[in-house]
């Protein structure tokens, strides 16, 4: 068996690789990893550290963009799970040309290689942020996309893409849509590590608008688990939502940082609102629940103060890479 994982030195995509090389997940047992990583700002070698000699890993720098590199990487692979993305919306406001490049582009590159190679199974790692914003209720899969900012229109089209490969190839595709990740490694332009570096080093937090905005978290070992089932059973063609199970106000989320650093109000700097700022997502996993059996673990207040210990302790990891994190979280 073996498994491309692109994307394999960020956050999610690395904790995933950790698991399968930690032996998490039986049905990879003996699987010979790849990971192709272009080593944009956001991903770094230092996240595979603790499995970098394991001899079922072998790692790739490259763009996803590369048809020659894509191509040869592909021959011989069995499972596809594309992390790959540029995925930050103050970024995508800034500039939208890199998120359609890497998002469209790479996933077609990809998707392409893949049917021209035999691959028997592709993952594509989407968001929810594809929906658009919600008021009440919970989006199920079939709910229509209104994506509102660069970066999540570009994730819709790469999903749309993936679509079009299963339906016109026969290529066995299937998309997830996560709600906010969180967790050890990920880089701190992300609200959660932001504010917990910000407060680490005595720093003020930036909080957007009123902090009404509501946001599901999802612990990255939870939703690494839910993708290793949607890679094991799920149905090809099919989009399956992955949440954590915790809805909260930017606000709230802020509040409970605070309280674990025995901070108050005074460490919040209130700054302008993100143009198009989703109000709130809440994602329905009633589908992945009853087909596959994926539900959360990780309690909220279990993965938060993990995630704190994390960086209180890994700050050689994270100090090296503050100075390139200048943007409000999200």
């Amino acid at each position: 068996m073996r498994v491309l994982v692109t994307g394999g030195a960020g956050f999610i995509g690395s904790h995933y690789v950790r698991k399968v090389l930690g032996g998490a997940y039986d049905t990879l047992a003996d699987a010979q990893v790849v990971v192709l990583d272009k080593l944009t700002y956001a991903g770094c070698e230092s996240n595979l550290e603790s499995v970098r000699d394991n001899p079922r890993l072998r790692f790739v720098r490259g763009d996803i963009c590369d048809r020659e590199v894509v191509r040869d990487l592909m021959s011989g692979t069995d499972l596809v799970v594309h992390f790959a993305a540029e995925s930050h919306v103050d970024r995508s406001i800034m500039g939208a040309a890199d998120f359609v490049m890497t998002n469209v582009v790479g996933t077609q590159t990809l998707l392409q290689a893949a049917v021209d190679a035999g691959v028997r199974r592709f993952v594509h790692i989407s968001t929810d942020e594809v929906y658009g914003s919600i008021t009440e209720g919970s989006w199920t899969e079939d709910h229509v996309l209104e994506p509102n900012s660069p970066y999540a229109a570009s994730k819709a089209g790469a999903e749309l893409m993936a679509r079009s490969f299963h339906r016109t190839h026969g290529l066995a595709v299937c998309v997830t849509r996560c709600s906010n990740n969180y967790g050890p490694h990920q880089f701190p332009e992300k609200v959660i590590p932001l504010f917990v570096t910000n407060l680490l080093d005595g720093r003020k937090v930036p909080l957007y608008g009123d902090g009404l905005n509501v946001r599901d978290w999802l612990h990255v070992d939870d939703h690494c688990w839910g993708i290793q089932l949607v890679a094991d059973s799920g149905r090809p063609g099919e989009i399956y939502n992955i949440g954590g199970g915790t809805e909260l106000t930017n606000r709230e989320l802020t509040e409970r940082l605070l309280a674990a650093f025995g901070v108050d109000e005074s460490m919040v700097e209130r700054v302008p609102d993100r143009k198009a700022h989703d109000r709130r997502y809440s994602v329905d996993i009633t589908k992945i629940s009853t087909e596959l059996g994926y539900r959360p673990l990780v309690s909220f207040e279990e993965g938060l103060a993990s995630t704190i210990a994390w960086y209180r302790e890994n700050r050689d990891w994270w100090e090296q890479l503050v100075d390139r994190a200048k943007l409000p979280g999200s």
